[in-house]
């Protein structure tokens, strides 16, 4: 590397990868002959692990740093050791899966610690001058279930022929290929899931090929087999099954027999149901649609509209529409973090205040909490199960609103309120009627709060506000805003491995007034 200044698609050689910083995106410094050029920042797009040496292709150039994405690999991390069942090298959602668990949680306990370092001087700020940063930083959670984790699973239908280059796959089933979207990886078998549904996987993807029905094109949004969706609950032990097709195809193919096929495939996912007892639901989605998505219009072909799971003693119907953590061991834990952190005693011990602050107390009985992007309802229905005197659930999306009212007659719950609405709207009408609560539970998309939301949030003056956020760059934006508009100081943060083998990390934060 010799020459004196750098451009777009000039390739890095032998670069070090240092550590993950955020976005999915690795760290590393540039080594350079010109001191203008050395130490500069490197970021890095593409599968790697602490200690990896690489090749780099320059993507972006900007002042304080480049963007990059990875060419080849030169030298494997020392801590990458082959996982003894993966087959297929690091695709379709297991990209870590070669790191030792282990090493993914120190990886992800840094990746964390590493993002608060840009609000450090202001939390430290905040705290008095002994308190040492990295107190705030509870050790990271593993999931209790490291592979076959997953009770949703999504395969996709593909083709891919490149004459230029021989191949003819016309016949696919599996996941995207990491960064190569446009080809999908056939599979038999999937590390994310278990046995059971590996097996129906096979036997369906083995039937559907026996049809000479083609997949669906996406490059020219025509033919058939779109999609293969699975669910399957841990604690009922119960499955859905979801096939996703382009019904188009027989408009324009008249001479085949539409009712006949599609009865074919409906007795075929049907007498399933005899070898596998756990499938309760089979739905076909008429999936017409441009866009590469899997539920569409849907049709209920055998069983129940729902299947059921079981999360803290709590009932959950899921629909196919259902937003549901897909891990639900990981998920269990990951809740009862939320309920451990919040200030309050619970239920078996009436006698004593659920909360003291400043000479302020409050019974298990009296409290209100307020939970901002309530999704499917998990976190307020354990609230609303365990103390609260009335849970407050906001929440845009009108699927899970239904899922919500399902779920709180399922569990007998009636200290609860559903509102469907965006969070910035409500949050400035709730203030406007003098309302109030005491407890704030925020759990808002990857995307992060929406700007308009914070400033209300902070008005209700809670005594303690429980964040909980899958990405922690944007969790620490909002972070910021907060720390640096109100009295109040991070209590402790604790990280959650809801996904292992992927970058991805759930994160809870206590707030409570300084």
């Amino acid at each position: 590397m010799n020459q004196i200044w750098l451009n777009k698609n000039d390739i890095l050689e032998n670069i070090t990868i240092e550590k993950l910083v955020f976005w999915g995106k690795w760290f590393a410094r540039l080594k350079h002959s010109n001191p203008d050029l050395d130490g500069r920042v490197i970021f890095v797009t593409g599968w790697a692990i602490p200690g990896t040496v690489a090749n780099l292709r320059i993507i972006k150039k900007k002042k304080a740093f480049l963007e990059t994405q990875i060419v080849d690999i030169v030298k494997k991390s020392d801590i990458e050791i082959a996982h003894p069942t993966n087959k297929y090298g690091m695709s379709g959602g297991w990209k870590w899966i070669n790191i030792p668990y282990n090493e993914q949680l120190k990886i992800k306990q840094e990746q964390v610690v590493e993002s608060f370092k840009s609000i450090e001087k202001k939390i430290v700020e905040v705290e008095n001058e002994q308190y040492i940063f990295k107190n705030l930083f509870l050790p990271i959670q593993g999931s209790p279930i490291i592979d076959w984790y997953r009770n949703k699973i999504e395969f996709s239908y593909w083709k891919y022929i490149s004459y230029k280059n021989s191949i003819e796959q016309h016949f696919n089933l599996g996941f995207h290929k990491q960064w190569e979207f446009s080809k999908v990886e056939d599979m038999q078998w999937s590390p994310l899931i278990d046995e059971v549904q590996n097996e129906i996987f096979r036997e369906i993807k083995k039937y559907t090929k026996t049809l000479w029905l083609p997949v669906y094109d996406q490059m020219r949004q025509e033919w058939f087999f779109r999609h293969l969706l699975i669910r399957k609950t841990y604690f009922t032990d119960e499955m859905m099954i979801l096939l996703s097709f382009n019904p188009e195809y027989f408009v324009k193919n008249i001479k085949l027999d539409k009712s006949e096929k599609l009865n074919l495939i409906k007795d075929f996912l049907i007498w399933l149901v005899q070898k596998y007892p756990i499938i309760k639901s089979i739905y076909f989605s008429h999936n017409p649609n441009k866009a590469d998505v899997c539920i569409w219009d849907l049709e209920l072909i055998y069983g129940l509209p729902t299947i059921k799971e079981k999360i803290l003693d709590l009932t959950f119907n899921i629909s196919p529409t259902s937003f549901f953590q897909t891990n639900s061991v990981g998920a269990e834990k990951l809740y009862s973090i939320v309920l451990d952190f919040a200030k309050w005693k619970k239920m078996n011990n009436p006698s004593q205040p659920s909360f003291n602050y400043k000479g302020r107390s409050k019974t298990f009985g009296e409290m209100t909490v307020l939970d901002l992007y309530g999704g499917t309802g998990t976190i307020w229905m354990i609230f609303a199960k365990s103390w609260a005197k009335e849970v407050v659930s906001v929440e845009l999306v009108t699927s899970a609103s239904q899922d919500w009212e399902q779920n709180a007659k399922l569990n007998d719950l009636k200290n609860i309120s559903f509102v469907n609405a965006k969070v910035e709207n409500f949050l400035e009408l709730y203030l406007n009627e003098w309302k109030k609560a005491d407890l704030l539970v925020i759990d808002p998309p990857r995307a992060w709060m929406h700007p308009d939301a914070l400033p209300n949030v902070l008005k209700f003056g809670t005594n303690q506000i429980i964040y909980v956020s899958c990405d922690p760059s944007t969790l620490v934006r909002d972070l910021w805003y907060i720390l640096h508009n109100s009295d109040y100081k991070i209590e402790k943060i604790q990280a959650m491995d809801m996904f292992p083998h992927t970058h991805h990390i759930e994160n809870v934060v206590s707030l409570i007034k300084n």
